[in-house]
């Protein structure tokens, strides 16, 4: 189990009180973020002063989990082509493609992309009283470039932290390689408008990959060239084709997004690699509600084995879509009661007490809402009518973008030391933290790259890079446990 509440605030308050530099470094921390344009001053999250501490089981935990969620994306993305087929439920493929446009549906399910999954994973896990559970999967996250920043940062003081101080840059890098292959030319970070936020982590990130030997650029998609025989970019160095392009923007964006189709067309006529690949269906957060369905649970007991099915059990939260049909009178949800009563009627979630709705409704992908946390909304916390209001705005939905009802779980509290660069002084926040491990797909393994956590303070419901929170990277200590 968890180190206690007091043990943790004991701990940090202790590391305040011992080491007389703890300003200096925060100072110095502050700054060297600060020199890496990955924030302004105007813009800036809490500086901590110490990686966030992870025990060594769980640094175990979290070096074979990434090899689970590669058997579930793979998994998925088979289940989705039986429902295709008609050997599974057709309603999964319905569901999963439900708002979106048939033209990417259909360049999506071409035989030349059928067993292309998500390269760089990143599930989010918050640590409860109870064990950890899993909120969200993310294909195409933001953070890596952050995430590499912080580790080379922290690393400096810290010999144990996971992934090391390059975990992230090469782990990433091998990815890249493996996709790269014998093709010749660079790697494009093609970021769009809609992404802008995460530009700077992405220049980052290519720099960094050019030090270790792998040319890459931060592009916006107008920079690119098409020609019959490659994709080209104007480099200083002058013209060169693009081996890979990894895809940092969202496929609901795509008509926004110049010069897509032209992407689109070159990796399927297979002259570049694009990652990650477009199929919609392995970015939907209702993939968890797949999961806890039990006319699938034969499907996912059978395809992924009984040690990944007992473990994704463990960590997934009950999941529901909120389809608006109406159910037969002989009906009931699966596995949704209100005080041990059998739900029928959404419309019975909306008359819940306080207690009852301890849930979350937010959108399950393929929209601008779906992303960033944006989207999201914690039914306690909520006055009945706009809870309400909510849930009737989420069923009405339906027919362009499907929402999700999941179990929320409170996670627990930890006391972080941070640097306050304001004052120059340090503080201590209690608060609930979010654990971002990034896997990269080399070959058929899986490979933890770091681990990102983000402490918000204890009184905000969704815990998100808030200017509020504090960002760490992860070091394994060996006298605490999280599960």
């Amino acid at each position: 189990m968890a180190a206690t509440t007091e043990g943790t605030r004991a701990s940090a308050e202790a590391a305040l009180g011992q080491v007389e530099d703890w300003p200096e470094r925060g100072r110095r921390i502050y700054q060297a973020f600060l020199t890496q344009t990955l924030f302004s001053q105007q813009h800036v999250w809490r500086i901590g002063l110490h990686a966030f501490p992870v025990s060594e089981q769980d640094t175990r935990f979290f070096q074979t989990l990434g090899n689970h969620f590669l058997a579930f994306y793979r998994a998925l993305n088979q289940l989705y082509f039986e429902s295709v087929k008609g050997t599974q439920p057709v309603w999964v493929h319905r569901y999963l493609d439900q708002g979106k446009p048939e033209s990417l549906v259909e360049y999506a399910r071409m035989r030349r992309f059928r067993q292309t999954l998500p390269l760089v994973i990143r599930p989010d896990l918050i640590p409860t009283e109870s064990g950890m559970i899993v909120t969200e999967l993310d294909a195409v996250p933001g953070g890596i470039g952050i995430t590499g920043c912080l580790a080379q940062t922290y690393a400096v003081d810290d010999p144990h932290l996971i992934g090391g101080a390059e975990g992230m840059v090469e782990g990433f890098a091998q990815m890249l390689r493996f996709q790269k292959g014998s093709r010749a030319g660079c790697v494009a970070l093609v970021v769009s408008d809609e992404a802008e936020p995460y530009r700077p982590e992405m220049i980052w990130l290519a720099h960094r990959l050019c030090e270790i030997g792998l040319e890459t650029y931060c592009v916006h998609p107008r920079a690119i060239t098409f020609t019959e025989q490659a994709l080209v970019l104007d480099t200083p160095s002058g013209s060169r084709p693009i081996a890979v392009v990894y895809r940092f923007f969202e496929l609901f964006d795509l008509k926004n997004i110049p010069k897509s189709e032209l992407v689109m067309y070159s990796a399927k006529k297979d002259r570049v690699v694009v990652t990650p690949p477009y199929k919609p269906w392995l970015e939907e957060k209702l993939m968890f509600a797949l999961f806890h369905h039990p006319l699938l649970q034969p499907f996912w007991e059978r395809t992924l084995g009984p040690e990944t099915y007992s473990l994704l059990n463990q960590l997934i939260p009950r999941t529901w879509v909120l389809d608006p049909a109406p159910l037969p009178p002989i009906a009931v949800i699966p596995d949704l009661f209100l005080d041990g009563r059998a739900v029928a009627d959404w419309q019975d979630l909306a008359t819940a007490t306080q207690r009852q709705r301890r849930y979350v409704i937010k959108p399950s992908g393929f929209s601008e809402l779906a992303w960033g946390s944006r989207g999201v909304v914690v039914g306690h916390d909520l006055p009945q009518a706009e809870w309400a209001a909510a849930l009737h705005y989420a069923l009405e939905s339906f027919g362009t973008t499907p929402y999700i009802l999941q179990e929320f779980h409170k996670g627990r509290l930890y006391h972080v030391s941070y640097f306050d660069p304001q004052r120059h002084t340090c503080e201590l926040l209690e608060g609930r933290v979010r654990l971002s491990p990034y896997y990269f797909v080399v070959g058929d393994q899986a490979q933890l790259g770091g681990i990102l956590a983000t402490v918000c303070p204890k009184d905000k419901k969704v815990i998100h890079g808030m200017r509020d929170a504090i960002l760490l990277p992860c070091t394994q200590q060996t006298d605490l446990s999280l599960s």
